[in-house]
């Protein structure tokens, strides 16, 4: 379900469609729990930093890890990014390469990340991990696997989009949560509260119960230069395509017209054809987010036309106190040295 629009009724107060799912809900949620509690995931000589979050769709982990991973590096570590490279067909481990690799061969959050630093697409994360530290790697960062455990991770930052929280937050297919929320709780480290809203209250109240840390921080937008004063055409399949409309919208751009399309949607020809149409016959500039204009790249035909005529919106994740994110990089290689000395002991 990652890869499709979540159903409007998980993002709704509880209703008929969500009760009627509650059994299944019950079963995938005991499913999830006894798998979390029950993982004894295999261990790798680096420090592991799990990128998590508590929900089905985005909610900034990407632009979290990349942030993470330019840290790392400030730190004096040579960090690599570890994915499971949604969308793609590699089952790896697979290093990704910029100059030839697709979304379609390796997911479109793994081009983004391969932008900063080594990034391996690995369906069994144990063996990419391996792979990141042969290829010289001293401190991994995995975007996503949190609930599967399948590698073992010194520590676990869950993000938070403020702004959506965890809809109705109930459990996978009446809900967004990938697992009980308490049960996933019990498992986070700390918890990343990106941007303002009220809609992450209950995740920042369970947070403060159980005792986590809690960490903020925002996207920052980039600039389209020479876009301020035209009209656009923003198009975006992400998670939430309303939070890139409104990023726009904020930042002082104009928006014209908009099409949202499903998370990871891979566009068609005649995708292709319709935006560039519509751009051309209203005389708009065609906006979307980089994580979209990723999935055009090595394209041709009409695809490739809407690759050379859309303008990517840059973004970046800024931690409201930069120590915080110094002293949590410091946090996960102490405890990967803990790791080290508990096993030689």
């Amino acid at each position: 379900m990652a890869g499709s629009e979540a159903p409007p009724f998980w993002y709704e107060k509880i209703g008929w469609q969500a009760r009627c799912l509650k059994p299944a809900s019950w079963a995938y949620g005991t499913i999830a729990r006894m798998r979390m509690d029950s993982a004894r995931p295999p261990q790798v000589l680096a420090p592991v930093l799990c990128i998590g979050n508590l929900t089905v769709g985005g909610s900034g982990k990407t632009p979290t890890a990349i942030a993470v991973g330019k840290a790392a590096e400030a730190a004096g570590y040579r960090p690599g990014f570890l994915t499971r490279g949604y969308g793609g067909s590699h089952i790896g481990p697979h290093m990704v390469d910029l100059e030839h690799d697709t979304a379609l061969s390796v997911g479109d959050e793994p081009l983004l990340l391969a932008r900063i630093a080594p990034t391996v697409v690995a369906r069994k994360r144990s063996t990419g991990a391996q792979r990141l530290i042969d290829e010289g790697v001293d401190f991994v960062i995995m975007d996503d696997g949190f609930q599967s455990r399948s590698v073992h991770y010194d520590y676990a930052l869950v993000t938070l989009d403020a702004r959506r929280g965890i809809g109705n937050g109930a459990v996978i297919p009446a809900g967004p949560l990938r697992a009980p929320m308490i049960d996933q709780m019990r498992h986070a480290d700390a918890v990343l509260r990106i941007g303002d809203g009220e809609a992450g209250a209950t995740v920042i109240r369970a947070a403060a119960r159980a005792a986590k840390p809690l960490m903020r921080a925002d996207i920052v937008p980039g600039a389209l230069r020479g876009l301020k004063t035209k009209p656009l055409l923003a198009y975006s399949g992400i998670g939430d395509p309303s939070r890139f409309f409104d990023t726009l919208t904020s930042a002082g751009y104009k928006i014209a017209a908009r099409r949202a399309f499903g998370d990871h949607h891979f566009f068609t020809e005649e995708d292709a054809r319709d935006l560039v149409e519509k751009a051309r016959s209203d005389g708009l500039s065609l906006v979307t987010t980089e994580k979209d204009a990723v999935r055009l790249s090595h394209t041709e035909g009409p695809l490739g036309e809407l690759r050379e005529l859309t303008r990517a919106l840059g973004v970046e994740l800024v931690f409201e106190n930069k120590a915080s994110l110094d002293a949590l990089i410091a946090e996960v290689a102490e405890r990967y040295q803990q790791r080290r000395i508990s096993r030689a002991s």
